[in-house]
Order: structure tokens, then C-alpha cells, then sequence
């Protein structure tokens, strides 16, 4: 299966939950995706396998659907998994990071030994929506002394400016399974 292939697969795994998390948004659900095995080795071997030779050295996912997949994909980079989390969540010293949502506001955190200085570090999350939570995770890394060294999504919403905005706050291409 090639690459449009596999993206035209997991387009029809995907479901559009209108007005949640309120009135207006469209949510993009995995949950579908995710209860298919097959779908999940795509997602899980397409990433591992663009970012194989990258030099990477941390997968840090975000909190929660990012974490399901992030830690498949750090296991088959054989990489640590660090996990970012909603604010109040971890147990130790932490970082937080502040930025907002294309709804709210929101705050996530990262432990402050989660990343050994100069560590390159792949952030994971499901989807790509104006890029706010992954700049928000960036910053998490940056201020740990790490480097971002790549961004990886299943989803990107293109109608957004996720992937506009990664570019020009961290000068990376964003990578992501499909555009919608």
C-alpha cells in the first residue's frame, strides 16, 4: 500500500463529532481508528519510519490521544517516552506552559527531568489544529534545554494555521498521515 493509499484508508477511519467540545466545532475522532489493529500499525510504522533516521532521542506525546500512539511510536524508535500532561496532572517538579486553543485557553506540563540537555526530541500528538498545544509542548522541550527535533501528527487540519505556525515558531515541516 503506498502512501495515498494508506492516507485514504485512514481518512474513512476517521469520524467528525459535530459541536463537541462546543457549539461549532467539528472534533476529529480516532477512536475509530484506533479500534483497528491494521490502521494502527500504518499510523504507528509510516511515523517510526520517517523519522528512523532523524537521530532522535526522546518521543514526548501529548496528553491524552497523543499518548497512545507516542508511546508506539518512541517503542519502535527505541527511544524514552515522555509524557507532556494537562496542567495538575504530574507528581514531581515541573514546567508549565500556557497557550490557547482554537476554543479556550489550557496549560500543560512537563517533569523537569524529563530531558537530558541537547536530547532530540520528537513531539507526537493526534491532530494538528492551530498549532498552540504543539508550540506549547516545543516551548516544554526548549526550556528543558532539549532540542525539537521533529513534530508528528496523524491529522492535520489544513483549513487551520497549525502547520503554518509550527513553521515559523520552530522552523520545522511538520509531519503528519493526512490533511483534511
Amino acid at each position: 500500500m503506498n502512501d495515498t493509499a494508506h492516507q485514504q484508508y485512514l481518512v474513512k477511519l476517521l469520524r467528525d463529532v459535530p459541536d463537541f467540545p462546543q457549539p461549532g466545532i467539528i472534533f476529529k475522532d480516532i477512536t475509530p481508528l484506533l479500534a483497528n489493529p491494521r490502521a494502527v500499525q500504518i499510523v504507528v510504522s509510516e511515523i517510526v519510519r520517517h523519522f528512523k533516521d532523524l537521530r532522535i532521542d526522546a518521543v514526548a506525546a501529548v496528553e491524552a490521544r497523543g499518548f497512545i500512539l507516542g508511546a508506539m511510536i518512541a517503542q519502535g524508535l527505541n527511544v524514552p517516552f515522555v509524557p507532556i500532561r494537562k496542567a495538575g496532572k504530574l507528581p514531581f517538579h515541573k514546567l508549565t506552559e500556557e497557550y490557547a486553543l482554537e476554543y479556550g485557553r489550557a496549560a500543560i506540563e512537563m517533569h523537569t527531568d524529563a530531558l537530558p540537555k541537547g536530547a532530540r526530541v520528537l513531539i507526537h500528538d493526534d491532530v494538528l489544529a492551530t498549532g498552540g498545544t504543539a508550540t506549547a509542548a516545543g516551548n516544554l522541550v526548549n526550556r528543558l534545554g532539549a532540542v525539537v527535533a521533529g513534530y508528528s501528527f496523524v491529522i492535520n487540519l489544513s483549513f487551520l494555521a497549525g502547520e503554518k505556525n509550527l513553521r515559523s515558531s520552530f522552523l520545522i515541516d511538520p509531519h503528519y498521515l493526512v490533511k483534511v
